[in-house]
């Protein structure tokens, strides 16, 4: 069973012998006849022999706020259309620029979590060939190093979607532990773990106040990377709660089921994996701030003031604003203990950002407009697709004021930015005047698609941060010293393919 996908104008320079798996069934006529059916509005598909071959192509053009490669188009497409077999194959046509997103897209198409019976019955193993057919200037054979980007970069994206994918009476804190184990083990990296009352005794009360009411313990694992020759350090915070029932200010019976996916920084992990494993370059650190926000008798209370790592204190108003207080204690240690000049945290923060920038777009909130356009340009490179949020903290940080304490949790007024103020809270423990650089990523809802996580935030980091690889690939998707992805150049690129339709 075979699927081909691509933009319409492209399947019109699909030559004989790429489609010699579809023959002598689908006959140059037939091929013909079935590309004259295609109308994407905005995609649309044609079988072309029974139910064993399909024929699918993605939008003509794409609006600025997407992804040139309308990777989100890919993922629904394969979804949908996929012929039904053990041994399956998909063609994709496109050019080299979208071959990283299209790949990170096909991923998403194939979770790996299951515990229907069936699955466990199934003998025969099933597989998907992928193939790519390069178009355009630059369609010259796929490198080997390539492939092997592609396939470190979509077992990212998978490992990190069947972290999110897993319940919590499977993926507690100490199974989390072991996947850190079991990627650092890989890389021959031995990860650093504070758990449990180490957390309390050495300040980390952000953390050690979240988890400290669950059976299995709160903790923060660092993996880090740290080669020759490296110019700067670069810290990745994960928020891993890995289950929240809101704490003492419960969820509801309706807000509560979904809340095993609260664990989306997860992304750190296969991201940091697929960086190491293709030559990152500078310093680089993967935290993990692990805690299930249960409810027991010695669960954080409204009005409870804790002492977070940063030496401040805050005043919890709602125990269901947890994972900024996790965080805040990440960063800080991504600061001071480890030095990085370059902190970011990935995060399902908030249900506000699904409201502020929508299902597939992360919310971006940082210190620096270079690296705010930064994330939106590797977005649209890599399929992960990235929007702006307000940096306001002049008008924004009062909501937090405490009459007792330096802080509250939560806001004042939820109508007023809350996704914003969520992202300052976390900033404010490293201080707003620090000279390094701040990146906050809320991918709440991006994070999954449905009742599937999505892996959402691996494309991301690792384009955005491609250009400290030494792969080839990461380099051409990555927005950071490359002069030659300008917007002109993506107007340019658009326009012509508004021309080859």
């Amino acid at each position: 069973p075979l699927l081909q996908t691509t933009l319409g104008s492209h399947l019109h320079r699909v030559p004989n012998a790429i489609r010699k798996p579809v023959q002598p069934r689908v006959t140059e006529e037939l091929w013909q006849a079935a590309l004259s059916t295609l109308n994407p509005n905005p995609t649309d598909s044609c079988p072309l022999y029974l139910n064993c071959a399909t024929v699918a192509t993605l939008p003509s053009r794409v609006s600025r706020h997407n992804s040139p490669s309308a990777a989100h188009f890919v993922t629904r497409l394969v979804r949908t259309c996929l012929p039904p077999g053990t041994h399956r194959c998909i063609l994709l046509v496109c050019e080299r620029s979208d071959v990283f997103a299209l790949a990170c897209a096909l991923a998403r198409a194939f979770p790996l979590f299951t515990r229907r019976s069936g699955a466990a019955r199934r003998t025969e193993k099933k597989t998907v060939t992928v193939e790519f057919f390069l178009v355009g200037q630059d369609n010259g054979p796929v490198e080997v190093s390539t492939l092997q980007c592609l396939v470190n970069a979509t077992e990212g994206v998978r490992l990190a979607a069947r972290i999110v994918d897993t319940p919590c009476n499977e993926m507690n804190t100490d199974t989390f532990l072991e996947e850190i184990k079991k990627v650092g083990k890989d890389l021959g990296i031995t990860p650093a773990i504070i758990r449990d009352e180490e957390l309390k005794t050495r300040g980390f009360g952000g953390i050690y106040g979240v988890g400290k009411a669950a059976l299995h313990p709160p903790a923060l694992a660092v993996l880090s990377h740290t080669p020759e020759g490296a110019t700067q350090t670069i810290a990745w915070v994960g928020k891993g709660i890995v289950y929240d029932t809101g704490g003492l200010s419960i969820k509801g019976k309706t807000t509560m089921p979904g809340m095993k996916r609260d664990c989306g920084g997860a992304a750190a992990l296969g991201a940091f994996r697929a960086a190491v494993k293709q030559g990152f370059k500078d310093n680089l650190h993967a935290v993990f701030c692990l805690a299930e926000n249960a409810v027991g008798p010695s669960a954080t209370r409204p009005d409870d003031i804790h002492l977070l790592y940063s030496g401040k204190t805050v005043e919890i108003n709602n125990t269901d604003a947890e994972g900024r207080l996790v965080l805040a204690d990440g960063v800080v240690y991504a600061c001071k203990d480890l030095g990085a000049d370059i902190i970011l945290d990935i995060a399902t923060l908030t249900g506000a950002q699904g409201i502020a920038t929508g299902k597939y777009h992360a919310a971006v909130l940082t210190n620096s407009a270079e690296w705010e356009a930064a994330c939106v340009k590797a977005g649209r490179k890599c399929g992960d697709l990235v929007h702006p949020l307000v940096y306001c903290p002049e008008l924004h940080f009062s909501e937090f004021t405490s009459a007792v304490a330096d802080m509250k949790n939560s806001v004042a007024d939820r109508d007023n930015s809350p996704s914003s103020c969520a992202g300052l809270f976390i900033a404010s423990h490293i201080g707003f005047d620090w000279p390094g650089v701040w990146v906050h990523l809320d991918i709440a809802a991006p994070v999954h698609a449905g009742e599937r996580a999505t892996g959402f935030g691996v494309a991301l980091l690792l384009a955005l941060f491609g250009r400290a690889s030494e792969d080839p690939l990461l380099n051409l998707v990555s927005p950071l010293g490359c002069e030659a992805d300008t917007q002109a150049e993506d107007m340019e690129r658009d326009s012509k393919r508004r021309r080859l339709v």
